[in-house]
């Protein structure tokens, strides 16, 4: 009896940790994601953000706490969180990244801005940065995205849709007869 009492406690907390992990994307280091690409090619998902940054914030509560999102991210994507006003060390593409005038004191307001972000052309917080299956950067999106318009993006890059979209009359067209499935 004691026996099918604790098989039944392990089966009933399996399945909490299994539900708690599909509500919350499985976010990564840069390098984190790098390495596993390199076992396992997927493309990588970048949320370039910074502490002080209100639309970040925004971002993390509406867009990426959506389930939609979350599933869609966490089957099909590697997911960076990387703080563009940070002082993490990264090596991306056999260079090293940093933050040498990060200032500690600062950590909570406008800080230095990382190499790694200058070399991203990231110019505006937050903006969602999508790399391909070999780390190469495929397009910075700047500014708050609903989970809809997150979307829109998540399955064009990942079914490479953005390799037959060359002018703006493709672009409107795919963005017509896209078929939204995420609430929110």
């Amino acid at each position: 009896m004691k026996k099918i009492i604790l098989l039944f406690i392990a089966v009933f907390a399996l399945n909490l940790t299994i539900k708690a992990q599909d509500k919350e994307i499985n976010w990564m280091t840069m390098d984190e994601a790098l390495n596993a690409q390199a076992k396992t090619p997927k493309k990588i998902m970048m949320d370039a953000y910074t502490n002080w940054c209100g639309p970040c914030k925004m971002l993390d509560k509406n867009t990426f706490q959506n389930p939609d999102v979350v599933k869609y991210v966490n089957d099909n994507y590697y997911a960076v969180k990387f703080n563009a006003e940070g002082n993490e060390d990264i090596n991306y593409k056999s260079q090293n990244f940093s933050n040498p005038s990060y200032d500690s004191s600062k950590s909570n307001s406008r800080n230095a801005q990382h190499q790694l972000a200058q070399a991203l052309q990231i110019t505006a917080y937050p903006t969602i940065v999508f790399f391909d299956e070999n780390g190469d950067t495929l397009v910075p999106l700047p500014g708050y995205k609903t989970p809809p318009q997150l979307e829109l993006y998540l399955k064009l890059f990942l079914n490479n849709g953005h390799k037959e979209i060359s002018n703006q009359e493709q672009w409107d067209k795919y963005q017509k007869e896209f078929d939204y499935e995420f609430k929110g």
